[in-house]
């Protein structure tokens, strides 16, 4: 989230595309009825489904699932054609005036190629047109490239009736004035789609446009999955990624530490740091043993191969016999992954598995799935009981990046233990095993591991969280905040945005709060603007809305003077939040006027501006509407398709249908509800929520429930190219048929949260879903798929 949850109360409209906050972000929810109340706030809902949010929406619009780039490019043409646009944001705060190559083109949903995406230049500079006229600048190739998605064009891809439509168009877009505030929240029904990644970017453009990022009410809010999402990412879970949201090394393009850097260091930008970023990384892991002759133990670090590592390709080759083992720690992606049926079948292919949770998960026991004969499987299977959430200690980072402690309510029963102790007993049993020999243990035997507590089984969580935030190698006092950083050896951090949450401010005059940043809980509200910056640290700097220079105009004046989150008054910076920009110099503290900072606000970009044309996407710099890999319609706007670098895979596991195939007439979706969570592992084992919603079913409307003469509560069975499923029908007003291209189709609404074990067992969602995804991120199209109902 570039915003936080309080802030909400900001927002003058918030439009909620592929999220359901009433059900699963209740404290987003809260924040958007107060608005509501408060302010008048005006609440628009875009989703198949007429959700709980839904139902207290001020405007609610249908949409066929996998249409969202159409939908919001069509906004983003309705301000555009009608002038809506925040023009002196634009011009000043965007790449919006930047001439590109006269190359570029798109022809049938194909862009030509990437090196014809390049800005023009002259020498080093960029060529501009502040004018913002010239046929070859951003903003005109903007401007072409929406056009196509006129109203009429968008409702008959997406099925959103017209005039609703056309309300949300005229709402939203009435945020672009300078003293409004609009607010986007979406979640994983944007993501989760072979163009996921294309409908954050147009989202993003669509705020840009308006001069909603940066601003108190306004910026791009993503609702993470759960409490610890965004902390997960922070610490790099994605095998792209080292923590920080470094790029991890590649074995081709960065051989020695002076490749890396030469290639993944920007000039500008504050990403030029990069190098201060990863020696201090380098130095939390390695200690004394990464000095400057061994380049600070840069080849002890794994090396990408040039391959997709990521969860349905790992499980493609989990099911070729070509990966041995595999540890599902905290996971259940028998029932959480796509095609998951096929994933079980993967997970035969093992020699050994690792389960580290709270209950015998489906993962635990893929061996006793229905029709699964255990003798037949190979697979040893090790299941570690885990502690839960409250029965440990330690930060978690929320969608708005607060990271916030949390202490040990209780002690976990029987023989289950915290992540931390597991890991740290694993480690301690691996270097042992090193000691003796290896190919290369090095990088085991000279990590830097010592975080035992004398007199204490539990190793120090406290200690931990002093690597993550930095500290001075030479006394081991913690670093203030990430500026304090070098690349000389004199800085270990674990993960640098991270960097000041575990420091203490000894000048603090409220004992209560002379604490690790991350353990603060002031109430001090600076401006009345509901940023409380004593209350825990948010990454980064303890910043809460980033790109915060933008909320003013070039001379610091803030484009609305009743939400003032950073300002200059003549003099200096009225700072009610952490300024996301230089303004004041370091070496005399002197405050830097405004016209200084005017044309680099988004300070971690090159550019020094925002991207309204990016030159980092895989499949276009702008987005473009490609159908589902699975679709009921061909593609209205272009002779392509579907994405035509979505990724797929050629085994068994990548299965899928035809477009506008017969056999699978309607069109399914996946969602969860407030009763349970996740994959249903912690749920489906609690009495309580097991009776209020014990079963697995299947939303389907009154039209549909009719034409196959169901009536609710009857048993259907549920059918794509991947598998069936069988479950109860509840015939419900939710779901209704939208009308695509001028024919009805069918929706229907598949909750993900069963599988075969637990107290309520029931049909996995996910034995449905197909294994495709978006080319940037990776993630499945769980969101978008056909299939067929009939009568069990």
């Amino acid at each position: 989230m570039t915003n936080h949850w309080i802030d909400y109360r900001h927002s003058d409209v918030f439009l909620v595309i592929g999220a359901n906050p009433a059900e699963n972000h209740p404290m987003a929810m809260k924040w958007i009825a107060h608005a509501k109340e408060n302010r008048g706030a005006k609440l628009i809902v875009v989703d198949p489904r007429y959700t709980k949010t839904a139902a207290a929406a001020d405007i609610y619009c249908p949409i066929r699932p996998g249409t969202n780039v159409a939908f919001i490019n069509g906004i983003i043409n309705y301000v555009l054609q009608n002038d809506l646009y925040h023009h002196e944001y634009v011009v000043n705060y965007t790449n919006a005036s930047y001439l590109v190559d006269p190359a570029f083109k798109l022809e049938e949903g194909i862009f030509s190629s990437n090196s014809t995406w390049q800005y023009q230049r002259e020498g080093d500079q960029i060529k501009k047109d502040p004018t913002l006229q010239d046929p070859n600048c951003v903003f005109q190739i903007l401007k072409r490239h929406m056009a196509r998605y006129d109203i009429e064009t968008v409702c008959r891809i997406t099925g959103a009736p017209e005039d609703a439509y056309r309300e949300v168009c005229r709402t939203f877009a009435s945020t672009g004035k300078p003293d409004k505030a609009g607010n986007v929240i979406y979640a994983m029904g944007i993501t989760q789609f072979t163009c996921g990644s294309q409908n954050v970017r147009a989202l993003a453009i669509l705020q840009l446009l308006l001069g909603n990022i940066g601003i108190a009410g306004g910026g791009i809010n993503a609702q993470r999955g759960e409490c610890n999402v965004q902390g997960s990412t922070d610490m790099a879970m994605l095998f792209h990624l080292l923590p920080g949201y470094l790029n991890a090394p590649s074995a081709d393009k960065h051989p020695t530490l002076k490749d890396y850097l030469e290639k993944e260091t920007p000039k500008a930008g504050y990403w030029s740091n990069r190098p201060k970023f990863l020696i201090s990384l380098l130095k939390a892991w390695y200690g004394d043993k990464a000095v400057p002759e061994n380049d600070f133990a840069y080849d002890y670090l794994p090396k990408l191969d040039g391959q997709n590592h990521s969860h349905m390709v790992l499980f493609e080759h989990m099911l070729q016999g070509k990966i041995k083992g595999f540890f599902a720690w905290g996971q259940n992606p028998v029932v959480g992954g796509p095609n998951a049926a096929l994933e079980r079948k993967a997970l035969e292919q093992l020699d050994w598995l690792v389960v580290v949770d709270l209950f015998e998960t489906e993962t635990a026991a893929f061996w006793k799935a229905p029709g699964v004969n255990p003798e037949a499987i190979k697979t040893e299977v090790f299941l570690l009981p885990a502690a839960a959430s409250y029965e440990k200690e330690g930060s978690v980072t929320n969608s708005g990046r607060w990271i916030q402690w949390r202490y040990q309510a209780i002690h976990p029963p029987g023989d289950a233990k915290s992540d931390l102790w597991i890991v740290d007993r694993l480690f301690k049993a691996l270097r042992q095993v090193y000691e003796a020999g290896g190919v290369y243990p090095d990088p085991i035997l000279h990590l830097n591991w010592n975080y035992d507590k004398a007199g204490q089984e539990e190793p120090d969580v406290e200690k931990v969280a002093l690597e993550i935030n930095g500290y001075s190698t030479s006394d081991g006092s913690p670093l203030t905040n990430f500026t304090q950083l070098a690349q000389d050896g004199s800085t270990a951090c674990g993960c640098w945005i991270y960097s000041g949450y575990w420091f203490v401010e000894s000048g603090e005059p409220d004992p209560a709060l002379r604490v690790p940043a991350t353990k603060r809980r002031g109430q001090v509200d600076n401006g009345g603007m509901g940023l409380y910056p004593k209350w825990s640290f948010a990454w980064p700097l303890n910043r809460r809305i980033v790109y915060n220079r933008c909320s003013c105009d070039p001379n610091g004046r803030p484009w609305d003077p009743a939400r003032v989150v950073v300002a200059w008054d003549g003099q200096k910076w009225i700072r009610n939040d952490v300024p996301d920009f230089v303004w004041s110099r370091p070496d005399t503290k002197e405050e830097v006027p405004p016209q200084e900072s005017a044309h680099t606000p988004f300070i971690m970009l090159q550019e020094g501006q925002a991207l309204l044309f990016s030159q980092a996407m895989k499949d276009g710099p702008v987005p473009e509407h490609y159908e589902p890999i699975e679709s009921p319609v061909s593609n209205f706007v272009s002779r392509q398709q579907s994405n035509p670098l979505a990724l797929k895979l050629q085994s068994e596991l990548g299965k899928v249908a035809a477009v506008s195939s017969p056999e699978f007439p309607y069109i399914a979706t996946t969602h969860r509800l407030v009763e349970h969570y996740q994959s249903g592992a912690i749920t489906r084992n609690s009495p309580y929520l097991c009776e209020i919603m014990p079963e697995m079913f299947v939303e389907i409307s009154p039209s549909l429930a009719q034409k196959l003469g169901v009536h609710n509560g009857d048993p259907v069975v549920v059918t794509t190219a991947r598998g069936e499923i069988t479950a109860k029908a509840c015939v419900t007003p939710i779901m209704q048929p939208l009308t695509i291209g001028g024919k009805v189709y069918e929706i229907i609404g598949l909750p993900w949260h069963w599988g075969y074990s637990g107290l309520a067992p029931g049909s996995s969602a996910n034995d449905l879903t197909p294994c495709v995804g978006d080319p940037n991120s990776s993630i499945p199209e769980y969101k978008a798929f056909l299939c067929n109902v009939r009568k069990a």
